[in-house]
């Protein structure tokens, strides 16, 4: 939070703005984002603020779990935030979201595909507080030249040829599903013993794990430091085009449809430029922007055509056919009660 509240504090200088961040009157030239790292193209701050004089204070969160407490717990007042699909769900559910005003997000509702809308009923019925702004899903990201069987299942996460040769997401969600979808379950399974059963296969493969990681395992894998990672369909894009002897591959058992979407706090105090902000994420050449920047798969129906580099334009990965996300499950809100569970079962794994 170092970085943020020194931001927040050259803002306020800048702007002269008496009680900034910390529940005073509302003011009309600035919006507070708290989002994923490295997850906006900077440019696009910068046209945003010449195009509306609105000032962007952004601050950065490395996975839903811990973002969650620090909204929840209302020290600072973040306006817009771009969490996952069940923890907008949890969000929801816990009064941390206000609905959104569409008759101000004209963008959204035009170039935002009905698909990603109907997904996100899920975890957002009705589709009254959410706008999807990146989607993917979760697969094996592996080097040619150190693997030499097919990667179809994710069973050869446990193949003990890879000792100390793969990566897996710090992620109790993510973790979970991974032995979840071999044993035939939903990623959402609450029976416990179907759960016990999950986790003790996470604690057998745990010999052969070089890391838990998060942001890291884009390094790792460009620079061939692991066999095999599990990552994000976007983090895909960009270690294939780093590194050539990579290959991405979708388990058949199954895998994650996530979607990160645009919310606005119960609390924000910059409500319309929120509004703002989202509908500016949703014109189609600021979507080409942030697409051209991340690399991760995005809802906007017009940037496909726009995209000026064929080889992405054409890319299954980043253009996926539909029937790669058909039937896939999206990760849904399990309770207070399970949420903790699951994080329980997690941290056993990592201290066992």
């Amino acid at each position: 939070m170092k970085k943020f509240f020194m931001l927040l504090l050259v803002s306020c200088l800048a702007l002269g703005v008496a009680g900034c961040g910390s529940g005073g009157d509302k003011k009309d030239d600035v919006v507070y984002v708290y989002s994923w790292g490295d997850y906006l193209d900077p440019e696009v701050l910068k046209v945003f603020e010449k195009e509306t004089g609105i000032h962007v204070v952004l601050d950065e969160f490395d996975t839903n779990e811990s973002m969650y407490p620090r909204v929840a717990e209302g020290a600072v007042h973040y306006d817009v935030i771009c969490p996952s699909d069940y923890m907008i769900h949890k969000m929801i559910d816990n009064g941390l979201l206000q609905p959104l005003d569409f008759t101000k997000l004209e963008n959204a509702k035009k170039n935002i595909g009905e698909e990603f809308f109907k997904q996100s009923e899920a975890f957002d019925p009705g589709n009254k507080y959410a706008v999807p702004y990146c989607w993917g899903t979760v697969g094996i990201i592996y080097d040619k030249t150190k693997v030499t069987e097919p990667v179809d299942s994710w069973n050869i996460l446990w193949n003990e040829k890879y000792a100390g040769q793969i990566l897996m997401q710090d992620s109790a969600r993510d973790a979970m599903m991974i032995p979840l979808k071999l044993m035939g379950k939903s990623m959402n399974e609450t029976d416990k013993e179907v759960l016990a059963q999950a986790q003790e296969m996470l604690k057998k493969q745990k010999p052969l794990v070089q890391a838990y990681v998060v942001d890291e395992v884009k390094e790792k894998l460009i620079n061939s430091e692991a066999a095999m990672g599990v990552v994000f369909s976007g983090e895909a894009l960009n270690i294939l085009n780093a590194n050539p002897n990579m290959a991405f591959a979708i388990p058949k058992e199954g895998t994650n449809f996530w979607i990160d979407c645009w919310v606005i706090t119960k609390d924000a105090e910059n409500v319309d430029n929120a509004h703002k902000f989202i509908d500016f994420m949703c014109r189609p050449d600021i979507a080409v922007m942030n697409f051209d920047y991340l690399g991760y798969s995005t809802p906007n129906t017009a940037v496909q055509e726009l995209e000026e580099d064929e080889e992405i334009k054409n890319s299954p990965i980043a253009f996926p056919s539909p029937e790669t996300y058909k039937g896939q499950e999206t990760y849904k809100y399990l309770g207070n009660e399970m949420d903790a569970y699951y994080n329980n079962l997690w941290m056993e794994i990592k201290v066992d």
